[in-house]
């Protein structure tokens, strides 16, 4: 690759994809498996938008029902299972407690909402607990679960799950869904296309793609100010937010097509309580919010739906919805949560597809995916969640077979991410495992590293006997060794990389801890190894 100026690369490749997103990386990963060649621009790190600011879950969306997004949800929950079994390392079951409240009525509109008050209007707005098991009925059936268990009724007099709450909760519903650490799926997507042939190009920025008689022109430039163009046979956009942009902007094509910009932000609170299960509560303005053991020591609350108003407007949670979801929270749990139990917050916009909802709480969660057939085809991806992902990518691939009809056919399901090839069931095994082959680590330790690692952890230590052999300790556990292994192999160049997106040690780091890190990332050989 050239350092300055601007070089074309010569034959073009099949396919290149604007995006360092989910969307993009899932992409990038399925085209490369199929015998395509592939390269991927991201103008930032990897899940630097989106991708990384999500309440990180695989679910079905349970209140999507209530907007009768059948479909929706039934794809979302046979994706569940199976993104499940490909990363067990990084996602894992969870329950869901769904208090009842005897007396709360909510004054948000949806259809479910309009008919109710329409049929049985002595309701004025209430979900009444039979509807609620009705549709959780629905949520254990639709995806052909297999490995979840299913819906239970708890009596929160007696459950543990009851000790946080208010008294006046005495009776809840108990359902599945699963986690996902969103950043790390990004970059291991990433990761396993570049392992199948993939070109994957982040801090990279698309500045001009122009379309020839059969194939693009796309013009790249780099943060070190170097160029190049890269022919390719077909375009894929998926710029998340910045969709709409890359169309008016980077193509410079005219379209009628856009995306509802919707901010949601979350809270980290101080650990609220003692249980492993996550709690979904019901506002009296229709929303709803998650609240989720994070990080071992603390809470996850979240999230709000606020009209973003530009891509390029960096996302962040205003006070006004800090309060919002402290308030939501006090709703249910008996000792108050303040401002003052913040330890961090962050936000991210959504990029839905526009159909024109009247609210963004309303706004479709789906994906449309735009061909734009010619010799040197274009496809926009507006919208989805990170839970159909990999069916996105699917479908993306499909809509490209008449352009590629010697491609393989579809081969993404039940293929294990790097690090995941091992049982759903045998997380717990890998911890004591990697423990007992590394006596220096601690129980806490070797659980952060098989989460974030799976089998590859012990890659990562390879021939270490002692914590010094790791090298520099940055805090939090983390060290030299893990830091190389994340610059060599999963393109981080930057402290917020590595503290915020690779992992979540910004909990537990300090400023002055981040400085030296990005200190020894600057000096370190193999931090010039992953930017060249």
């Amino acid at each position: 690759m050239e350092t300055s100026g601007s070089a074309s690369t010569g034959a073009p490749v099949d396919i290149f994809v604007i995006g360092g997103g989910i969307n993009g990386c899932g992409i990038a990963r399925d085209a490369a498996g199929r015998g395509l060649t592939v390269a991927l621009a991201e103008m930032n790190d990897l899940a630097s938008g989106t991708s990384s600011a999500s309440t990180k879950l695989f679910h079905g969306g349970l209140r999507y029902l209530e907007y009768f997004e059948v479909n929706l949800v039934r794809k979302s929950l046979i994706e569940r299972e199976t993104l499940l079994r490909a990363m067990p390392h990084i996602s894992w079951p969870m329950r869901f407690v769904l208090p009842l409240h005897p007396d709360m009525r909510f004054e948000g509109e949806t259809p479910t909402s309009r008919l109710l008050n329409r049929v049985m209007p002595w309701m004025k707005g209430r979900r009444p607990s039979w509807l609620i098991r009705l549709g959780l009925g629905m949520y254990d059936n639709l995806g052909g679960r297999k490995i979840l268990p299913g819906t239970r009724t708890l009596d929160l007099t007696k459950d543990p799950a009851g000790e946080p709450l208010r008294e006046v909760f005495r009776k809840a519903f108990e359902y599945s869904d699963c986690w996902v650490e969103d950043s790390r799926l990004v970059v291991l997507n990433a990761r396993d296309a570049e392992a199948r042939g993939a070109r994957i190009m982040t801090r990279t920025k698309v500045v001009r793609a122009e379309r020839g008689s059969d194939h693009w022109q796309v013009a790249v430039e780099r943060q070190d100010g170097g160029t190049e163009t890269i022919p390719a046979r077909f375009l894929v956009n998926a710029g998340g937010p910045w969709v709409r942009d890359v169309i008016t902007g980077t193509i410079r094509l005219n379209s009628t097509e856009g995306v509802r910009l919707v901010r949601g932000s979350h809270i980290v609170t101080r650990r609220l309580y003692d249980h492993d299960k996550c709690y979904f509560f019901q506002g009296e303005d229709g929303r709803i919010i998650f609240a989720i053991p994070y990080e071992t020591d603390f809470t996850l609350i979240g999230t709000t739906d606020v009209e973003h108003p530009d891509a390029g407007e960096k996302p962040y949670c205003t006070p006004e919805e800090a309060q919002y979801l402290c308030d939501f929270a006090c709703q249910y749990f008996e000792t108050p949560v303040t401002r003052d139990d913040i330890v961090w917050s962050y936000s991210g916009v959504r990029p839905l597809y526009d159909d024109g909802a009247k609210s963004a709480t309303a706004a479709t969660r789906d994906y449309v995916l735009s061909l734009d057939k010619a010799e040197a085809p274009l496809l926009n991806v507006f919208g989805g969640k990170i839970t159909t992902y990999r069916k996105l990518a699917e479908n993306v691939l499909a809509k490209m077979r008449e352009t590629f009809p010697d491609m393989r056919p579809e081969w993404t399901a039940g293929v294990p991410l790097p690090g995941g090839d091992f049982e759903v069931s045998g997380f717990e095994d890998l911890v004591v495992r990697l423990a007992r082959d590394y006596a220096f680590l601690s129980e806490r330790w070797a659980r952060r590293l098989v989460r974030a690692y799976g089998t590859d952890a012990w890659r990562m230590l390879g021939d270490a006997r002692s914590a010094e052999d790791l090298g520099r300790d940055f805090g939090a556990t983390l060290t030299a060794r893990e830091v190389d292994w994340l610059m060599r192999r999963e393109y981080a160049q930057t402290a917020d990389d590595v503290i915020w997106r690779r992992s979540k040690l910004g909990l537990r780091i300090d400023q002055a801890g981040a400085d030296a890190l990005d200190v020894y990332m600057a000096k370190n050989p193999a931090a010039r190894e992953a930017a060249e």
